[in-house]
Protein backbone atom coordinates (compact mmCIF):
# COMPACT_ATOMS: atom_id res chain seq x y z
CA UNK A 1 0.00 0.00 0.00
CA UNK A 2 1.30 3.47 -0.88
CA UNK A 3 2.58 5.61 1.98
CA UNK A 4 0.73 8.91 2.13
CA UNK A 5 2.80 12.10 2.54
CA UNK A 6 2.69 13.86 5.90
CA UNK A 7 1.02 16.83 4.22
CA UNK A 8 -1.22 16.31 1.23
CA UNK A 9 -1.69 20.04 0.56
CA UNK A 10 1.13 22.59 0.32
CA UNK A 11 -0.12 26.18 0.20
CA UNK A 12 2.45 28.82 -0.66
CA UNK A 13 2.28 32.58 -0.90
CA UNK A 14 4.33 34.06 -3.74
CA UNK A 15 5.93 37.43 -3.01
CA UNK A 16 8.41 37.28 -0.15
CA UNK A 17 7.76 33.55 0.26
CA UNK A 18 8.14 31.26 -2.75
CA UNK A 19 9.59 33.87 -5.09
CA UNK A 20 12.88 35.65 -4.69
CA UNK A 21 13.05 39.42 -4.81
CA UNK A 22 13.52 39.39 -8.60
CA UNK A 23 10.27 37.39 -9.08
CA UNK A 24 12.12 34.17 -9.91
CA UNK A 25 11.94 30.69 -8.43
CA UNK A 26 15.20 28.98 -7.52
CA UNK A 27 16.18 25.58 -8.89
CA UNK A 28 16.27 24.25 -5.34
CA UNK A 29 12.68 25.34 -4.69
CA UNK A 30 11.55 23.84 -8.00
CA UNK A 31 13.17 20.53 -7.11
CA UNK A 32 11.67 20.47 -3.61
CA UNK A 33 8.17 21.15 -4.94
CA UNK A 34 8.63 18.51 -7.64
CA UNK A 35 9.68 15.94 -5.04
CA UNK A 36 6.65 16.75 -2.88
CA UNK A 37 4.22 16.44 -5.78
CA UNK A 38 5.84 13.17 -6.87
CA UNK A 39 5.17 11.93 -3.34
CA UNK A 40 1.46 12.69 -3.80
CA UNK A 41 1.11 16.18 -2.31
CA UNK A 42 -0.74 18.98 -4.11
CA UNK A 43 0.86 22.41 -4.38
CA UNK A 44 -1.46 25.42 -4.37
CA UNK A 45 -0.35 28.99 -4.94
CA UNK A 46 -2.31 31.26 -2.56
CA UNK A 47 -1.53 34.87 -3.36
CA UNK A 48 -2.78 38.42 -3.23
CA UNK A 49 -1.95 38.83 -6.90
CA UNK A 50 -4.98 38.71 -9.21
CA UNK A 51 -5.31 35.84 -11.67
CA UNK A 52 -3.92 37.74 -14.70
CA UNK A 53 -0.72 38.49 -12.74
CA UNK A 54 -0.38 34.85 -11.64
CA UNK A 55 -0.81 33.12 -14.98
CA UNK A 56 2.79 33.64 -16.22
CA UNK A 57 4.17 32.25 -12.95
CA UNK A 58 1.91 29.20 -13.12
CA UNK A 59 3.01 28.64 -16.70
CA UNK A 60 6.62 28.82 -15.55
CA UNK A 61 5.88 26.26 -12.84
CA UNK A 62 4.15 24.03 -15.34
CA UNK A 63 1.03 24.14 -13.18
CA UNK A 64 -2.30 23.12 -14.67
CA UNK A 65 -4.11 22.97 -11.33
CA UNK A 66 -5.85 25.47 -9.11
CA UNK A 67 -4.56 28.73 -7.68
CA UNK A 68 -6.12 30.99 -5.06
CA UNK A 69 -5.70 34.59 -6.24
CA UNK A 70 -6.74 38.10 -5.21
CA UNK A 71 -6.42 37.44 -1.45
CA UNK A 72 -8.94 34.61 -1.73
CA UNK A 73 -11.44 36.40 -3.96
CA UNK A 74 -10.60 34.25 -7.00
CA UNK A 75 -10.18 30.52 -7.58
CA UNK A 76 -8.35 30.11 -10.87
CA UNK A 77 -8.09 26.91 -12.92
CA UNK A 78 -4.77 27.14 -14.76
CA UNK A 79 -5.49 24.15 -16.96
CA UNK A 80 -8.79 25.56 -18.21
CA UNK A 81 -7.63 29.18 -18.14
CA UNK A 82 -10.76 30.33 -16.31
CA UNK A 83 -12.05 31.40 -12.94
CA UNK A 84 -14.03 28.72 -11.13
CA UNK A 85 -15.18 31.24 -8.54
CA UNK A 86 -14.80 34.95 -7.90
CA UNK A 87 -16.17 37.62 -5.57
CA UNK A 88 -16.14 41.29 -6.45
CA UNK A 89 -15.88 44.30 -4.17
CA UNK A 90 -18.88 46.59 -4.51
CA UNK A 91 -17.52 49.78 -6.06
CA UNK A 92 -19.82 52.10 -4.12
CA UNK A 93 -18.72 50.48 -0.86
CA UNK A 94 -15.11 50.85 -1.95
CA UNK A 95 -15.57 54.56 -2.58
CA UNK A 96 -17.28 54.97 0.79
CA UNK A 97 -14.46 53.10 2.54
CA UNK A 98 -11.86 55.30 0.84
CA UNK A 99 -13.73 58.40 1.98
CA UNK A 100 -13.76 57.19 5.59
CA UNK A 101 -10.05 56.45 5.51
CA UNK A 102 -9.17 59.83 3.98
CA UNK A 103 -11.32 61.58 6.59
CA UNK A 104 -8.91 60.15 9.19
CA UNK A 105 -5.50 60.28 7.51
CA UNK A 106 -5.79 62.72 4.62
CA UNK A 107 -5.17 61.83 1.00
CA UNK A 108 -4.39 58.25 0.07
CA UNK A 109 -3.45 56.98 -3.36
CA UNK A 110 -5.44 54.09 -4.78
CA UNK A 111 -5.27 51.35 -7.38
CA UNK A 112 -7.68 48.55 -8.25
CA UNK A 113 -7.44 45.04 -9.62
CA UNK A 114 -10.26 44.40 -12.03
CA UNK A 115 -12.16 41.12 -11.88
CA UNK A 116 -11.71 38.42 -14.52
CA UNK A 117 -8.87 36.47 -16.14
CA UNK A 118 -8.03 39.48 -18.31
CA UNK A 119 -8.67 42.18 -15.71
CA UNK A 120 -6.30 45.13 -15.58
CA UNK A 121 -4.58 46.81 -12.65
CA UNK A 122 -5.54 50.49 -12.77
CA UNK A 123 -3.63 53.14 -10.79
CA UNK A 124 -4.68 56.72 -10.11
CA UNK A 125 -2.30 59.71 -10.28
CA UNK A 126 0.21 59.62 -7.43
CA UNK A 127 0.03 55.86 -6.82
CA UNK A 128 3.38 54.06 -7.06
CA UNK A 129 3.34 50.33 -7.77
CA UNK A 130 5.08 48.36 -4.98
CA UNK A 131 6.14 45.76 -7.59
CA UNK A 132 7.49 47.67 -10.60
CA UNK A 133 7.61 44.46 -12.66
CA UNK A 134 3.82 44.05 -12.52
CA UNK A 135 1.94 45.71 -15.38
CA UNK A 136 -0.48 48.52 -14.59
CA UNK A 137 -2.50 51.11 -16.47
CA UNK A 138 -2.48 54.70 -15.21
CA UNK A 139 -5.82 56.50 -15.32
CA UNK A 140 -6.49 60.22 -15.27
CA UNK A 141 -8.65 60.45 -12.15
CA UNK A 142 -10.02 58.30 -9.34
CA UNK A 143 -13.47 57.97 -10.90
CA UNK A 144 -11.85 56.01 -13.74
CA UNK A 145 -10.93 53.25 -11.29
CA UNK A 146 -14.55 52.17 -11.07
CA UNK A 147 -15.18 51.59 -14.79
CA UNK A 148 -15.50 47.80 -14.42
CA UNK A 149 -16.04 45.24 -11.62
CA UNK A 150 -13.08 44.99 -9.22
CA UNK A 151 -11.73 42.34 -6.86
CA UNK A 152 -9.87 44.73 -4.54
CA UNK A 153 -8.48 48.21 -3.89
CA UNK A 154 -4.81 48.87 -3.10
CA UNK A 155 -3.88 51.85 -0.91
CA UNK A 156 -0.74 53.88 -0.23
CA UNK A 157 -0.08 56.92 1.95
CA UNK A 158 2.76 59.40 1.55
CA UNK A 159 3.65 59.49 5.25
CA UNK A 160 2.04 56.63 7.20
CA UNK A 161 3.69 53.23 7.47
CA UNK A 162 1.84 50.19 6.16
CA UNK A 163 1.04 49.12 9.73
CA UNK A 164 -0.35 52.56 10.62
CA UNK A 165 -2.44 52.78 7.46
CA UNK A 166 -3.82 49.25 7.88
CA UNK A 167 -4.63 49.85 11.55
CA UNK A 168 -6.53 53.06 10.78
CA UNK A 169 -8.33 51.51 7.83
CA UNK A 170 -9.54 48.58 9.94
CA UNK A 171 -10.81 50.97 12.59
CA UNK A 172 -12.93 53.08 10.24
CA UNK A 173 -13.95 50.69 7.43
CA UNK A 174 -15.85 48.25 9.63
CA UNK A 175 -17.97 45.82 7.61
CA UNK A 176 -17.58 47.70 4.33
CA UNK A 177 -14.54 45.63 3.40
CA UNK A 178 -11.79 43.38 4.73
CA UNK A 179 -8.48 45.21 5.24
CA UNK A 180 -5.24 43.31 4.65
CA UNK A 181 -1.54 44.06 4.47
CA UNK A 182 0.19 41.80 1.98
CA UNK A 183 3.60 43.33 1.45
CA UNK A 184 5.65 46.52 1.55
CA UNK A 185 3.46 49.35 0.29
CA UNK A 186 0.48 47.05 -0.09
CA UNK A 187 -2.53 47.75 2.13
CA UNK A 188 -5.69 46.43 0.50
CA UNK A 189 -9.47 46.48 0.69
CA UNK A 190 -11.25 43.31 -0.43
CA UNK A 191 -14.81 41.98 -0.15
CA UNK A 192 -15.93 41.70 3.46
CA UNK A 193 -15.22 38.25 4.91
CA UNK A 194 -12.92 37.19 2.09
CA UNK A 195 -9.42 36.06 3.08
CA UNK A 196 -6.79 33.67 1.85
CA UNK A 197 -8.33 31.09 4.20
CA UNK A 198 -11.77 31.25 2.56
CA UNK A 199 -10.23 30.80 -0.87
CA UNK A 200 -7.92 28.01 0.29
CA UNK A 201 -10.77 26.18 2.01
CA UNK A 202 -12.80 26.33 -1.19
CA UNK A 203 -9.89 25.01 -3.24
CA UNK A 204 -9.25 22.21 -0.74
CA UNK A 205 -12.90 21.19 -0.84
CA UNK A 206 -12.74 21.13 -4.64
CA UNK A 207 -9.72 18.79 -4.42
CA UNK A 208 -11.18 16.62 -1.66
CA UNK A 209 -8.48 17.65 0.83
CA UNK A 210 -8.72 18.90 4.41
CA UNK A 211 -7.05 21.44 6.66
CA UNK A 212 -5.74 18.64 8.88
CA UNK A 213 -3.27 17.62 6.18
CA UNK A 214 -2.32 21.11 4.96
CA UNK A 215 0.90 23.06 5.46
CA UNK A 216 1.02 26.76 4.61
CA UNK A 217 3.95 29.12 3.95
CA UNK A 218 3.79 32.92 4.10
CA UNK A 219 5.45 36.17 5.08
CA UNK A 220 2.82 38.86 5.77
CA UNK A 221 -0.24 39.48 8.00
CA UNK A 222 -2.59 38.57 5.13
CA UNK A 223 -1.32 35.01 5.59
CA UNK A 224 -2.56 34.80 9.18
CA UNK A 225 -6.03 33.42 8.26
CA UNK A 226 -4.34 30.79 6.08
CA UNK A 227 -2.07 29.77 8.97
CA UNK A 228 -5.06 29.46 11.28
CA UNK A 229 -6.84 27.26 8.74
CA UNK A 230 -3.96 24.90 7.97
CA UNK A 231 -2.59 22.28 10.33
CA UNK A 232 0.89 23.78 10.18
CA UNK A 233 1.97 27.35 9.38
CA UNK A 234 5.55 28.17 8.39
CA UNK A 235 6.71 31.80 8.40
CA UNK A 236 9.74 32.94 6.44
CA UNK A 237 12.70 34.49 8.27
CA UNK A 238 11.83 37.75 6.53
CA UNK A 239 8.19 37.57 7.67
CA UNK A 240 6.25 40.33 9.42
CA UNK A 241 6.31 40.01 13.25
CA UNK A 242 2.51 39.53 13.35
CA UNK A 243 2.79 36.40 11.21
CA UNK A 244 5.78 35.02 13.09
CA UNK A 245 3.77 35.35 16.30
CA UNK A 246 1.15 32.84 15.08
CA UNK A 247 3.45 30.53 13.09
CA UNK A 248 4.17 26.95 14.13
CA UNK A 249 7.63 27.17 12.61
CA UNK A 250 10.02 29.75 11.17
CA UNK A 251 12.23 28.80 8.25
CA UNK A 252 14.90 30.62 6.28
CA UNK A 253 14.09 33.62 4.10
CA UNK A 254 12.68 33.50 0.59
CA UNK A 255 16.12 34.42 -0.72
CA UNK A 256 17.61 31.41 1.12
CA UNK A 257 15.08 28.85 -0.14
CA UNK A 258 13.16 28.64 3.12
CA UNK A 259 10.32 26.62 1.60
CA UNK A 260 12.75 24.11 0.11
CA UNK A 261 14.45 23.67 3.49
CA UNK A 262 11.16 22.52 5.04
CA UNK A 263 9.97 20.42 2.11
CA UNK A 264 13.31 18.62 1.84
CA UNK A 265 12.90 17.60 5.47
CA UNK A 266 9.28 16.49 5.06
CA UNK A 267 9.68 14.73 1.73
CA UNK A 268 13.19 13.30 2.09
Amino acid sequence: MAVLPAYALIATDLDGTLLRGDDTLSDRSRAALARATEAGARHLVVTGRPAPRVRPLLDDLGSTGLAVCGQGAQLYDAGAGRLLWSVTLDRELAETALGKIEAEVGQVYAAVDQDGVDGLTLIEPGYLMPHPTLPAVRVGRRDDLWCAPISKVLLRHHALSDDELARTARAVVGSLATVTMSGPGTVELQPCGITKATGLALAAEHLGLSAERAIAFGDMPNDIPMFRWAAHGVAMANAHPELKAVADEITKSNEDDGIAVVLERLFA
